[in-house]
């Protein structure tokens, strides 16, 4: 889906999931919330940026594993004619226009730009189109630990300066939450106040679920068995 249609060389790709799609794979409490949130976000950064952007959901993509329909998707903003590609998800609520700024400015025939998240992947890539080997990049482990080595390192092959930007952390589970929540504690942006609702809904939950718990070992501690029998 074209959100912008300024003519620029470079364009930004969101690769992203609806949240319908995302709740299927990730069980957080209100994830449907979380997940158009994180989306809406995505946009507005690449949106502040002034760069072309298209946002591609599992409507558009194309292939049977998340490489093939991620190479695709970086395949088709190619065949409009950009020279570069920012390429970013929807699970980074700590990405800043000026992070796609920089990526911007940096990328060119012979510097290629990595995100690194703290998982071992990569919450931005930006490239060259003279950089992108389809049939490589598809051969990549995608959705492991050890994808931005591999990627850095196949770059870097072909004597091209892979600079990487600041580290910072995706959000896949519950726990990822209150970490990112930590990260984002000056924002007062929509994103922020999304994952404070989420943690505190949380927090209420774990005490709930603890108080049940207790209530219920309180009760079945006080009837075990039958009553004592005191006999003279």
């Amino acid at each position: 889906m074209l959100e912008h249609c300024k003519i620029d060389s470079t364009a930004i790709l969101i690769f992203a999931n609806s949240s319908k799609e995302e709740l299927k794979y990730k069980t957080i409490p209100k994830g449907s919330i979380l997940f158009d949130g994180l989306t809406e976000h995505a946009l507005n950064t690449a949106r502040k940026t002034g760069l072309p952007y298209f946002l591609i959901s599992e409507k558009e993509q194309n292939g049977n594993s998340f490489g093939e329909r991620f190479v695709n998707a970086i395949s088709s903003i190619f065949a409009m004619d950009f020279d570069n590609v920012i390429t970013i998800g929807n699970d980074t609520p700590q990405l800043k226009a000026s992070d796609l700024g920089k990526a911007s400015r940096l990328i060119g025939a012979t510097k290629f730009v990595l995100g690194p998240s703290k998982d071992g992947g990569f919450y931005l890539m930006g490239l060259h189109k003279s950089q992108f080997d389809a049939s490589a990049f598809s051969e990549l482990p995608w959705k492991t630990n050890t994808l931005t080595t591999k990627i850095a390192a196949l770059i870097a092959a072909s004597n091209i300066d892979v600079i990487q930007l600041r580290v910072l952390l995706d959000l896949d589970t519950n726990a990822d939450l209150k970490r990112i929540l930590k990260g984002l504690k000056y924002s007062t942006g929509k994103i922020f106040q999304i994952i404070l609702s989420l943690v505190a809904h949380i927090r209420r939950i774990i005490v709930q679920g603890y108080i049940s718990l207790s209530l219920k070992f309180i009760g079945t501690y006080f009837n075990k068995g039958s009553p004592f029998h005191i006999i003279n």
